[in-house]
């Protein structure tokens, strides 16, 4: 813009309202006038290149700036915003000393935590959990991993494992060298060399090369190893074994198929209700239900009952041959034992040696055509009278007059 210029060619005084009226013309910059010699301190519609701005005294609005966003990863971050997910980032040397921590999809080369949960998919070759760690999704940790407390969901750890509490909730396989000095639980646990000197409560145990499991180990569900060593195990379930080692005591119940060797320490097996010490002798087993079976010079037990007054309840309990004498001139109720199915004894029913004329009735009992018998009255004879069961009633016969 150009100043008026009407005194060029003057030659004496120039008056100053003559300056005033020249000079007062104002300038535009932008879309804003400013007059010589005035102030503004707003300027509108201006563009600036090539500008150093060394301080402000307000913020700048993240909307006036050109590039108002960061990529993380794969996740876009406006500046001034805030994010509670980042994914698609890889990560080297990160210490998280606290906190919970939620990781989707991360690829880690070393990971320290102190509580961790990993819900997606992660790929770690070294992994330390100083606290507690709660590991689901797929897990491939193919270096070493220490944990004071350890949770996995779906692991697979193929380098060492030193572990002092490790809980497996659904299926875990263990490669490499496994160590495990404090509780292992597991709903479903597969150890390729696994040491476990702790308590191991196991749904499913498979062992695929040699495992020595130390501690108390009690698997509820299948058990199936190549070679097992157990100093402590309670085995319910089923147990497919080629080779099984025992150098404490150990209980194995349900149903066991070894077909290799089987070496034992103090090892015990529970036949009925009877536990029987592997490598000792016992002469009485009970609860057993033998089916298919040919017996040779069998014994039944003798129950004495000894002299009977007005009444006697019989019992089954010690024995199936029983042997009691009636008091003279008087008659003896004998209330039977509950007819169970299959059930049977005998009973030995003498007179007093000298007198005699003792009488019996049986509660529940149903006799042949000749209805109860008698009882031999002379004294010191005997009469055998035998009882079976069908489950709802006895039925007795007798035989009579024997002199013991």
């Amino acid at each position: 813009m150009s100043v008026p210029y009407t005194f060029a060619t003057a030659t004496g005084s120039i008056p100053l309202s003559q300056l005033d009226s020249n000079f007062a013309t104002g300038i535009t910059i932008g879309n804003s006038s400013v007059l010589l010699g005035g102030t503004i301190t707003t300027l509108n519609n201006l563009s600036l290149a090539n500008v150093a701005i060394t301080s402000v005294n307000t913020q700048f609005p993240n909307g006036y700036l050109a590039n108002s966003n960061v990529v993380i990863g794969t996740t876009t971050i406006n500046l001034g915003s805030t994010v509670t997910t980042v994914d698609g980032l890889t990560l080297s040397n990160v210490v998280i000393s606290s906190g919970n921590v939620t990781i989707s999809n991360v690829t880690v080369s070393n990971f320290s935590a102190t509580t961790a949960n990993v819900s997606g998919t992660a790929n770690i070759s070294n992994l330390v959990v100083i606290g507690n760690a709660t590991v689901g999704g797929n897990v491939t940790i193919t270096g070493n991993v220490s944990a004071a407390k350890g949770t996995f969901t779906s692991a697979n750890v193929s380098g060492t494992a030193n572990v002092q509490i490790i809980a497996v909730t659904q299926n875990a396989t263990v490669a490499g060298n496994a160590t495990i000095t404090g509780n292992v639980s597991a709903a479903n646990g597969t150890f390729t060399s696994a040491n476990v000197s702790g308590t191991a409560n196991v749904a499913t145990l498979a062992v695929v090369a040699n495992a020595t499991v130390g501690g108390n180990v009690t698997i509820t569900g299948n058990l199936s190893a190549a070679n097992g060593t157990f100093t402590s195990s309670n085995v319910s379930g089923t147990a497919n074994v080629q080779i099984l080692a025992v150098t404490q005591n150990a209980t194995i119940a349900g149903n066991a198929t070894i077909s290799g060797n089987v070496t034992a320490l103090n090892g015990y097996v529970v036949i009925g209700n009877t536990t029987v010490g592997l490598g000792n002798t016992t002469a009485t087993v009970g609860n057993v239900t033998v089916s298919n079976t040919t017996v040779t010079n069998y014994t039944e037990s003798v129950v004495t009952i000894g002299t009977v007054t007005t009444t006697n309840t019989l019992s089954l309990t010690n024995g199936t041959v029983q042997t009691a004498t009636l008091t003279a001139s008087t008659a003896c109720t004998f209330t039977m034992p509950t007819a169970t199915a299959g059930k049977s004894f005998i009973l030995l029913l003498k007179q007093a040696a000298a007198t005699g004329n003792g009488t019996a009735t049986f509660t529940s009992v149903k006799w042949g055509t000749a209805g109860a018998p008698t009882i031999t009255a002379t004294a010191g004879k005997m009469d055998i009278l035998t009882f079976v069961a069908d489950g709802t009633n006895w039925y007795g016969s007798a035989a009579q007059g024997y002199t013991p």
